[in-house]
């Protein structure tokens, strides 16, 4: 009296599916780890690239998780002349294109999406044209942040300058 033994093709759902339940009942109780990047930063001025120009005065960066999985990104810069510039974009970090606030001049849309915890690469539009990609990575203590900003010149040559920002806050 031998009992019909099940095909192994359909114990492998079986088993992924309750591989997937434990797995899901063993995080439900761990709260998701706080990404490095939220919080605020501050662009060491010193140390941008000489092909940059004028450097500004000081700007800032903010992260905030705003909820329901979207975060914002708030910069605050003040110019050399003592002019300020504000923009900020809201945004689930899934690649998707939303529209910024504020000043425009770097892109009025940005489409973000974050390949590794300490990674964020950010396109930013205007006018449907890409204006640039941002990558920004935190180092492993969490209190550095580079951006690498990829562009051309008004030659159409492509370029690459990296920013250095120090956390101040958050």
């Amino acid at each position: 009296m031998f009992r019909k033994a099940l095909p192994l093709i359909s114990l492998v759902p079986l088993c992924a599916a309750s591989l997937a339940a434990a797995a899901s009942a063993a995080s439900a109780g761990t709260p998701a780890a706080k990404s490095p990047f939220l919080g605020k930063w501050a662009l060491d001025v010193k140390s941008m690239p000489a092909t940059y120009g004028a450097p500004p005065i000081s700007v800032t960066y903010e992260f905030v998780d705003i909820g329901n999985g979207r975060w914002e990104t708030r910069i605050h810069i003040v110019d050399d002349g003592h002019g300020v510039r504000d923009m900020a974009v809201s945004y689930r970090r899934d690649g998707q294109a939303n529209a910024g606030t504020g000043y425009a001049g770097e892109g009025d849309n940005a489409a973000v999406n974050s390949p590794a915890p300490n990674v964020l690469v950010m396109s930013l539009a205007r006018d449907k044209q890409l204006e640039s990609v941002r990558t920004y990575a935190v180092s492993a203590n969490g209190k550095e942040m580079i951006e690498s900003a990829a562009d051309v010149d008004d030659a159409g040559v492509p370029f690459v300058r990296n920013f250095r920002f120090t956390r101040i806050g958050g």
